[in-house]
């Protein structure tokens, strides 16, 4: 199929969606009301709970959830053929993925904005609030060390991308302060903001041109660059989180947002110029379906545990029930915000698969076609490194950027700022949610000095570090200098995050359940289909551990695996009984 054809048709496909299954939950379903009370008003407090008009906040929440997944996975899981990835992230997005998201906001808002564990207690019982906490925590410390790692891996393939990432950070601040403190129009200041950051992009290609290295850290020392890279970025996280959100969060993912925009408007353009003027050179060239290899896992269920974000993915969950939930004006924003950000997402997955599926066949080192498409699926990209994963999407998006006049070196500056901003988005919200975790669980155990949020703050970033730079390899404990240490439980991001939003899925369920008729069956539905696909992603992992003799891996999947299977049980006790006991609305 032409990929312009193909991207208009997912992409009308999106906004069709919005407008009637979006507006179906939203007033049918949901019954989202603008009188009804909100956290952000009800608790004010000028650091996490704020009123923010919902396009800031839409800013926030998507660059939020997108981070590098809608990028990655699509990246990894186009390896079973470009159809079944993109039927994925379009129905599975419509249907489970906003569904997922805009159910755990309206959830959220209605219990006074605390967090999908904490709400679990209390429409199913309080035993499933622990499970579900050390599931959170666990899934949460993997993306704040990883998330480090994928920076500092993008900084050192694209160190262009160095300068204009941390000049965010003023950029943030500044704009912050003039809409908070000096009432700046939005507009005005947003175009400012923007324009600086792109000015920054301009500036690190140029230096990095004329001094190549200049941003980069010496690989002598007793720190690797990785290593160093991970202790900044933990300490700025620190501070990001326990700052009031509208001083850095909010703006720095406001304008990131802009950014993504940006760049999704760019690939739009270079698709449709692709089309016109590169002819037959821009074609799909991945196979709509793939026969794979024998080193490839099975496309069911693995490619729903391996395309999570742009489709569905329990980290959003969090985030919903997180930040934005204490941010939320009014209840009819949880629309916008939640089933229209997921939405967005899909589209960015989109992109990204077409950017794969027909810009990479466009030319790589002087091959171009269906070789080129070859070259990097011809294996199992999913066991090969991060700079792996992320060339394909590199290549072809500079391909199809290049189709508009914008030159291959500024494009890897452009991606690899793209890349690394939304990695770090991610990684702060992360922060900040884990931090929210810890509070809540301090509380629950009466350490009322722990739920402090410079302290609770520090707990999560130090459990971060310590997976990052502690290496148990070898029957031993060391000091892994290269902070890649997080990435021996890697393996199992995948299951844990889509089992996360199984789990989240069962909370929306049980919540419409309460309210009477057949409304739980939006959220059951894709719940009974997520328990489904991730236990038996989860089962052929722990076969997998097994075989190759990974104990840790085996211990702790089976673990996860074993109290999700509890909480399931215990939620499915609760639905059979036929007058189930009142819960909050």
């Amino acid at each position: 199929m032409d990929a312009l054809l193909l991207m208009v048709v997912c992409f009308a496909g999106y906004l069709l969606a919005y407008h009637t299954y979006g507006k179906f939950l939203a007033r049918k379903i949901f019954k989202l009301r603008s009188d009804a009370p909100v956290p952000s008003h009800e608790y004010r407090d000028g650091i996490d709970f704020v009123p923010t008009r919902k396009g800031i906040i839409f800013g926030h929440h998507f660059t939020s959830i997108a981070g590098t997944g809608p990028i990655v996975g699509p990246a990894i899981g186009i390896i079973w053929g470009w159809l079944p990835a993109i039927l994925w992230v379009t129905l599975g997005c419509i249907f489970m993925g906003a569904v997922h998201d805009f159910g755990s906001l309206v959830v959220s808002v209605r219990n006074e904005g605390k967090s999908i564990s904490e709400i679990a207690a209390r429409y199913i019982n309080k035993r499933v609030r622990m499970i579900f906490f050390l599931i959170v925590f666990l899934a949460l410390l993997i993306i704040i060390a990883i998330f480090g790692l994928v920076i500092a891996t993008v900084f050192k393939l694209y160190p262009e991308s160095v300068i204009a990432v941390w000049l965010e950070v003023p950029i943030a601040i500044i704009l912050g302060w003039a809409i908070y403190k000096k009432s700046a129009n939005v507009t005005l200041a947003t175009v400012v903001a923007v324009a600086a950051m792109y000015a920054g992009v301009v500036l690190g290609a140029w230096l990095e041109h004329i001094r190549p290295g200049l941003c980069s850290f010496p690989e002598t020392g007793i720190i690797k660059p990785a290593g160093m890279w991970t202790i900044i970025l933990l300490i700025y996280v620190w501070f990001a989180s326990t700052l009031p959100v509208t001083t850095l969060l909010q703006p720095r993912d406001y304008i990131n947002a802009w950014q993504l925009f940006i760049m999704m408007g760019l690939l739009v353009i270079g698709v449709a110029a692709s089309a016109f003027f590169s002819g037959p050179a821009f074609a799909m060239t991945a196979p709509a379906i793939n026969k794979v290899g024998s080193d490839i896992p099975p496309l069911f269920p693995m490619m729903f545990v391996t395309i999570a974000c742009g489709a569905i993915s329990g980290f959003h969950s969090l985030v919903a029930s997180g930040t934005s939930t204490k941010q939320i004006a009014r209840e009819p924003d949880a629309q916008f915000v939640g089933y229209g950000s997921m939405l967005m997402e899909g589209v960015l997955a989109v992109l990204v698969i077409l950017c794969i599926a027909a810009g990479l066949g466009m030319g790589f080192k002087g091959q171009t076609g269906p070789g080129v498409w070859q070259g990097f699926y011809g294996s199992w990209l999913g066991a090969k490194g991060l700079g792996d994963k992320l060339q394909p999407v590199v290549v072809g998006a500079s391909n199809m950027m290049g189709s508009i006049g914008i030159p291959q070196t500024l494009g890897f500056a452009i991606m690899g700022v793209f890349i690394s901003s939304f990695a770090g988005t991610t990684m702060d919200t992360a922060t900040r949610i884990q931090r929210y975790v810890v509070a809540e669980l301090s509380e629950d155990m009466h350490l009322p000095f722990l739920s402090n949020r410079r302290a609770a703050t520090t707990i999560a970033v130090l459990s971060a570090a310590v997976l990052a730079f502690v290496d148990t390899s070898h029957g031993k404990i060391t000091f892994g200098a290269s902070g890649t240490g997080a990435m021996k439980l890697w393996p199992l991001f995948g299951t844990v995050n889509q089992l996360l939003a199984a789990l989240a899925l069962l909370v929306v369920t049980m919540y419409l359940k309460k309210k009477g008729g057949l409304k739980y069956l939006v959220a059951a539905i894709p719940c009974l289909m997520m328990l489904v696909v991730t236990g038996w992603a989860m089962v052929l992992n722990e076969i997998t551990f097994i075989q190759t003799q990974n104990i840790l891996l085996a211990a702790i999947g089976g673990v996860v695996f074993l109290l999700a299977a509890w909480m399931t049980l215990e939620t499915v006790i609760l639905f059979c009984r036929k007058s189930p006991t009142d819960s909050p609305v």
